[in-house]
C-alpha cells in the first residue's frame, strides 16, 4: 500500500517577490496549475500554459510534474525535467509565479518561508527589479491575496461606480460623522459584512495605540475589541496570534483559504467544531504606524473570502484609520482641555484667593464699592496712593470682576526701564530694530489683547511715549519699533502712580491730555497708617499664608507683637507688612510670633505724609521738612528735591543706602536726581 502524503500541506504564492496567497493542498487529489479555469490554481498569464502542471501524492510526500509547457517550470531556480520530488521548503516558479511547499499554513507568515528572488524564464532579477518591467502587463497572475495599498484609494477608473466604490465613499461619510471609536469599529464591521457576505469578524486594537507606554508586540493582553460580528449561535474567535502578528508587524494584509482544518489558523468554536473556510486580516494604520486590525473569516456554509474582498478590506481599514485618528485626537483634545479648565478653575480661585481686598476700615470698604461699580465698564481707570499700598492688587481685582477676566492680565512697571526699553516692552519690537533685537518681540499691548493692560508708575513715562501711548488710549493702531505694520490691540488700560500728576503736569512733565485721558476714573487707596484698624487683618491673613508655604502651624500673635503691629506706622504699607510676617514666620522659634519676631525698620516717613501718632510722639516734626506756615508754599518736585538731599546727607552720599530708605530702586533714585539735576 503506497503510504499517504502528509497531512496539513499548503502552497506559499509569491507574485513580484511578494507574498500572494496560501493554498491548501489536499491529500489524495492532483492540483493542476495553468491557464485554464478549470486548474486548481490559475495563472493568467500568456507565458504560462493551460495545463502547465500539477502536483501530485507519491510515496512519501509530494511531487511535481511538468506537462509539457512552452516555458517550462522551474524547482528552486533549476528547470524541471518531467517529474520531481516536491520538499517541504522548495519553490517551483511558472510563469513569474512561485509557489513554495510548507507543512503549516502560519508557515507562510514567517521570512523564511520562500526567500528565493522572484525568476522570469529562468533569469535571476534583483530584489529591487519590478517584474513588470521585463513581463508584459498581459503575463501577470491575477493571485494578489497579499497587499499593502488599494487601488480603491487611488482613483482608478477600473472601479468607477461599482457597489464597492459606492458602499466605500458611503461609509466614509458615516465614518466621519462617529461620536466613538466603538461606533466608528461597528460601521466599518457592517460595510464588509455587506460586501463580502462574510458574518464573522471584528476590529481590534492595540489598547494605549498613541500612548509612550503601548506595547510594541502584538499579543492577546495588548489587543482590544472595539467590535465584533458573527454569525448567529456562534461566538466571535479572534485570529492566530501568528497571523495577526504578522499583518501588524509586515502592514500589509493577509488572505488564507481552504484552512478549515488547520489548527494553526482555524481554531475550533465553542462547540469544538473546524468550520473556518478563509480568513482575511487587514492593517489599521495611523501615522504610518499599524495600531491593529481588521479580522473577517467565513465559515464552510458562506463563500470563501477573495482577492477582491481584501482589496475592499483594505480600503475599509485606511478609513477607519483617518476616523479612528480623529477621534483619538479629539479624545485627548478634550481631556486636554478638561484638566486645562480644571487647571484654571483652580487658578482662578487661589487668584481669587490672592486679589481678594481685605480690610473691615471704611475707606476698603468704600474702594470695594467702588471696584464693584467700575470693574464691569471698560473705562480707563487711575489708581493713586502711596507706594505698597497695593495697587496691582486694586488693578487686579478690577480685572477679575470684569468681563475681561478670561482674557489676560498684564503688568507693566514705567519706572523700572529706561525709555527706549519701555517703549519696546510697551509695543513691541521687529528683528534688527536696534542693537540686541535679534528676534522680533510683541509688547505688552499685543500680549493684553482682549484682556487688561495695569501700568504703574505712570509719572515716571517718556514724554516723548506718552504721545504714542495717548494715541494709543484713543483707540488707534501703533506699530512695533522698526516696523511699519499698523497693530490694532482691545485692551482696557489701568494707570497707577504715587507721585503728584497734577503737579507734573504743572512742570511739564507729564502730558495735560493724557492726564485727563487717563483721570476718567480715580481711586484712591489709602496709606496703611490711616486704617489701622485692618493691620491686624493683614497680618493674620499673611500669616496664615506664608504658614502654609513653609509647612508650619502659628498659633497667632503674642499680646505684646500685636502692640508692636498697631504702634508701627508702616512707611513702607502693606508690601512692608507682608516681608515682615514672611520674615517672621521664617525666622520664629516657637509656636506664635512674639514681638521681637517683627524686625522692623527705623525708616523716616517721606515728608509729603502725615505721621502715626506713636511716631510722632517719639519727637518728630513736619517743620524739620516742611516750610513754616508764612513761607511760600512748595511744588512736590521742589519737596521732593529737599527730601532726597536730607535722605543722602544721612547716608553721607550712598545712593544704594539713599534708595533703601526711600523705598524705591537705584535706577530709580538715580532718574529722579537726574530729572530734578540734583
Amino acid at each position: 500500500m503506497t503510504p499517504k502524503p502528509r497531512q496539513n500541506a499548503y502552497l506559499v504564492l509569491r507574485q513580484g517577490g511578494k507574498w500572494t496567497d496560501v493554498l491548501r493542498l489536499t491529500s489524495g487529489e492532483t492540483t493542476v496549475i495553468g491557464r485554464s479555469n478549470q486548474a486548481q490554481i490559475v495563472i493568467r498569464s500568456e507565458q504560462c500554459s493551460r495545463a502547465h502542471a500539477e502536483i501530485v501524492a507519491q510515496e512519501g510526500g509530494w511531487t511535481i510534474r511538468d506537462l509539457g509547457s512552452r516555458n517550462g517550470t522551474l524547482l528552486d531556480g533549476v528547470p524541471l525535467q518531467g517529474a520531481s520530488p516536491f520538499a517541504f521548503g522548495q519553490t517551483i516558479t511558472i510563469a513569474g509565479c512561485q509557489m513554495t511547499l510548507v507543512r503549516h499554513a502560519t508557515d507562510a507568515f514567517s521570512p523564511s518561508a520562500g526567500d528565493e528572488k522572484p525568476t522570469v524564464q529562468g533569469k535571476r532579477l534583483a530584489s529591487d527589479e519590478d517584474p513588470s518591467k521585463t513581463m508584459d502587463a498581459t503575463e501577470l497572475g491575477v493571485i494578489t491575496a497579499r497587499k499593502r495599498k488599494t487601488s480603491y484609494l487611488e482613483a482608478l477608473p477600473n472601479h468607477g461606480d461599482s457597489p464597492p466604490t459606492a458602499a466605500l465613499f458611503r461609509t466614509a461619510f458615516e465614518l466621519a460623522r462617529c461620536a466613538t471609536p466603538e461606533q466608528a469599529a461597528a460601521i466599518a464591521l457592517a460595510t464588509l459584512r455587506e460586501s463580502t457576505g462574510v458574518s464573522s469578524g471584528a476590529v481590534l486594537v492595540l489598547r494605549n495605540p498613541g500612548a509612550s507606554e503601548a506595547p510594541q508586540r502584538w499579543t492577546t493582553g495588548a489587543v482590544k475589541a472595539l467590535a465584533t460580528t458573527s454569525r448567529e449561535g456562534r461566538s466571535y474567535r479572534g485570529p492566530a496570534e501568528k497571523l495577526s502578528a504578522a499583518v501588524i508587524e509586515g502592514g500589509e494584509a493577509i488572505l488564507a483559504r481552504n484552512i478549515a482544518d488547520d489548527l494553526s489558523i482555524a481554531g475550533p468554536d465553542s462547540r469544538g467544531q473546524f468550520s473556518t473556510s478563509s480568513t482575511l486580516c487587514a492593517p489599521i494604520s495611523i501615522a504610518g504606524s499599524t495600531i491593529g486590525l481588521l479580522h473577517l473569516y467565513s465559515s464552510e456554509e458562506e463563500d470563501e473570502l477573495q482577492v477582491a474582498d481584501l482589496e475592499f478590506a483594505l480600503a475599509v481599514a485606511a478609513n477607519l484609520g483617518l476616523a479612528l485618528e480623529q477621534l483619538w485626537r479629539q479624545d485627548r483634545l478634550s481631556s486636554n482641555l478638561r484638566r486645562s479648565q480644571q487647571q484654571l478653575a483652580q487658578l482662578r480661585q487661589q487668584l481669587g484667593q490672592r486679589v481678594k481686598i481685605i480690610g473691615s476700615s471704611r475707606a476698603m470698604q468704600e474702594i470695594e464699592a467702588q471696584v464693584a461699580r467700575v470693574a464691569p465698564t471698560n473705562t480707563t481707570v487711575l489708581i493713586r496712593g502711596e507706594s505698597g499700598v497695593g495697587k496691582e492688587l486694586i488693578a487686579a481685582a478690577l480685572h477679575h470682576c470684569s468681563p475681561r477676566r478670561d482674557g489676560p492680565f498684564v503688568c507693566l512697571n514705567c519706572a523700572a526701564l529706561s525709555p527706549n526699553l519701555l517703549e519696546s516692552e510697551l509695543f513691541g519690537h521687529e528683528k534688527g530694530a536696534f542693537t540686541g533685537a535679534t528676534e522680533r518681540k510683541i509688547g505688552k499691548f499685543e500680549a493684553a489683547d482682549g484682556g487688561t493692560l495695569m501700568l504703574d508708575e505712570i509719572g515716571e513715562m517718556n514724554p516723548e511715549i506718552q504721545a504714542k501711548f495717548l494715541r494709543v488710549l484713543e483707540g488707534q493702531p501703533f506699530e512695533r519699533v522698526g516696523g511699519n505694520v499698523p497693530i490694532a490691540a482691545d485692551v482696557r488700560v489701568i494707570a497707577a502712580t504715587n507721585r503728584d500728576l497734577e503737579a507734573a503736569v504743572r512742570g511739564g512733565l507729564f502730558r495735560s491730555d493724557l492726564f485727563f485721558r487717563l483721570h476718567v476714573v480715580e481711586l484712591h487707596v489709602p496709606p496703611l497708617r490711616q486704617r489701622g484698624e485692618d493691620v491686624l487683618l493683614l497680618a493674620t491673613h499673611f500669616l496664615a499664608q506664608f504658614s502654609a508655604d513653609v509647612g508650619r502651624r502659628f498659633d497667632g500673635f503674642s499680646q505684646a507683637a500685636r502692640k508692636k503691629l498697631l504702634d508701627y506706622s508702616w512707611p513702607g504699607n502693606v508690601r512692608e507688612l507682608k516681608n515682615t510676617l514672611e520674615r517672621a514666620v521664617v525666622l520664629s522659634p516657637g509656636p506664635r510670633i512674639e514681638a521681637d519676631d517683627l524686625m522692623l525698620s527705623h525708616l523716616h516717613l517721606p515728608p509729603a505724609l502725615t505721621p502715626s501718632p506713636a511716631v510722632a510722639s517719639q519727637g518728630w516734626s513736619p517743620k524739620e521738612v516742611l516750610p513754616g506756615e508764612d513761607a511760600e508754599p512748595l511744588s512736590l518736585a521742589e519737596l521732593e528735591r529737599q527730601h532726597i538731599e536730607r535722605v543722602l546727607e544721612r547716608t553721607r552720599g550712598n545712593k544704594s543706602q539713599a534708595a533703601k530708605l526711600l523705598g524705591i530702586e537705584r535706577s530709580t533714585l538715580d532718574r529722579k536726581l537726574k530729572r530734578l539735576d540734583t
